[in-house]
């Protein structure tokens, strides 16, 4: 157990900061609930931490910085595999702990705890992505070669929505290239990487490698501004995305900023509906539509909607909503009373300019304590409407159809995001011509998330990121280390290569 269970606030556990290797008290005073987005049952405290305590934890990991930069890349690799091995050990106990704190199926938070799994695996090759370059006899006796060296103290400020998972898109990759971290989690979903940082404690990670400051606004800025922090992560909303991005390169810093979403899922008269319908409804509805890789919008050509739309309505009116941790539940709680309530007016705003609720979510039979939405459905949805052209993040499907496959992709194109798309067709000339013309970074074929695996970056566009290196993959390595280049050559070396040594 955390040090943290032994703090109380009116009989409610108040989390602690990790710092230097130790959970240490916040100094503030100020804390908001953690709740239960199923049941509004009151999960915890998590402190507004101060801009001194982020301090602390700067000068934490910068006092580690150069032993840890000095451990051989094998050790720190090392490290990571038992780190990977602890991780997997509790996954139930990782998963359990996120649909409680954001709302999610169980079956959903243990795919999470997967995909955070495979992070740390994917970071355990850092002695060969790590590697540099050399090339021999560039002139006579000259050799050039450009090395990798850590960033130094780096930080990441994470989303509510992958309370497990998104934190190592960026943890394991920085401290396997030799640098020391900090993380801001969400203050609406902090408990998850309670227990991850208790884990790293127990593998013996030395003293403040990895930090933990919990906080809103004041710590976000705080690690925006602070001068002892070379690089920071960000995952979270377009506009804040925006702001994180602007504010830490005027302050000089290494930034990569992932924004928000609108994807769109295409669908062709050749798409075999029935496996379609499956992945359309896993995408949409899955984590009740809170993932920057959700299919929002469907796009259909031709036609196509009155051969899919019983295939998926039919699937979709048989998503129970309920508490995550109950089984057979399809859709779990939104991960607050305010988002139930937003993602409800926007549904509200649908209707009112024009759309049909084919599937209507607003009302849900399950308990009025949480924070429910049902999987909605609406069809005749005007392009350039906001169900058309905003992030809802919520369990809502947009239907728009098209005739042909130009009106789709200048659709597409259209929006100001660029996160991922996919298409639904057996046509691999259609699919060519989608992928080439396209403008978002992320394209799935028959595929309804199309998130890559952890050994590829993670490569949204337009407003959907805002930096030149993406999170995890190989781009992960590239942002979380500086190139160096040394040309050298020796004099006692003569031109045969002989040296002049007697």
């Amino acid at each position: 157990m955390s040090a943290t269970a032994d703090r109380t606030q009116a009989g409610v556990r108040v989390l602690d900061n990790f710092i230097g290797g130790k959970w240490v008290p916040s100094t503030s005073g100020q804390t908001l609930d953690v709740t239960n987005p199923a049941t509004g049952e009151v999960l915890c405290r998590v402190p507004l931490s101060s801009k001194a305590e982020l301090e602390a934890a700067v000068a934490a990991a910068h006092a580690a910085l150069p032993a840890w930069r000095k451990k051989s890349v094998i050790d720190r690799a090392r490290w990571l595999f038992g780190f990977r091995q602890a991780l997997e050990a509790r996954t139930d106990e990782l998963a359990a702990c996120v649909t409680r704190e954001m709302g999610k199926t169980f079956p959903d938070a243990q795919a999470e705890v997967a995909r955070m799994i495979e992070m740390v695996e994917a970071a355990t090759a850092v002695p060969q992505t790590m590697q540099g370059r050399i090339l021999e006899g560039v002139a006579t006796n000259v050799d050039c070669e450009t090395i990798r060296q850590p960033v130094g103290v780096v930080a990441a400020i994470t989303p509510f929505n992958f309370p497990a998972m998104v934190p190592m898109w960026f943890l394991p990759f920085a401290i396997a290239c030799g640098n020391t971290f900090i993380l801001k989690p969400s203050e609406q979903v902090p408990m998850t990487q309670q227990i991850v940082f208790d884990i790293a404690t127990e593998l013996g990670l030395p003293p403040g490698v990895i930090n933990l400051v919990n906080g809103g606004v004041d710590v976000v800025n705080a690690i925006l501004d602070s001068p002892g922090i070379s690089a920071v992560s960000f995952v979270g909303s377009a506009k804040i995305a925006r702001y994180v991005y602007e504010r830490g390169a005027a302050n000089g810093k290494r930034v990569q900023a992932l924004g928000g979403a609108k994807n769109h899922m295409l669908v062709l008269p050749d798409a075999v509906m029935d496996k379609t319908a499956d992945n359309i409804i896993s995408s949409a509805f899955g984590a009740a539509g809170q993932r920057c890789m959700a299919g929002s919008v469907i796009v259909t050509v031709a036609g196509a909607w009155s051969d899919l739309k019983p295939e998926l309505v039919s699937r979709a009116e048989k998503l129970k909503v309920g508490n995550g941790m109950e089984a057979g539940i399809g859709v779990g709680p939104v991960v607050s009373k305010q988002a139930q309530s937003r993602i409800i007016g926007m549904i509200d705003q649908a209707i009112a300019d024009g759309a049909t609720a084919v599937l209507d979510g607003r009302v849900t039979g399950a308990s009025d304590d949480g924070a429910y939405v049902g999987a909605t459905i609406l069809e005749n949805v005007k392009p350039g409407s906001q169900a058309a052209c905003e992030e809802i993040f919520g369990p809502v499907l947009s239907v728009i159809e098209v005739a042909s496959l130009d009106d789709a992709i200048a659709l597409v194109n259209t929006s100001n995001y660029g996160n991922g798309t996919s298409i639904f067709t057996e046509s691999g000339a259609a699919v060519r011509r989608y992928r080439n013309e396209v403008e978002v970074g992320m394209i799935g074929v028959n595929v309804g998330v199309a998130a890559p695996v952890a050994f590829f970056p993670f490569t949204g566009w337009k407003d959907s990121f805002l930096g030149d290196m993406h999170a995890h993959g190989t781009d992960a390595v590239d942002f979380f280390t500086k190139k160096k280049t040394i040309t050298s050559r020796f004099f006692s070396a003569g031109p045969s290569g002989k040296f002049f040594v007697e």
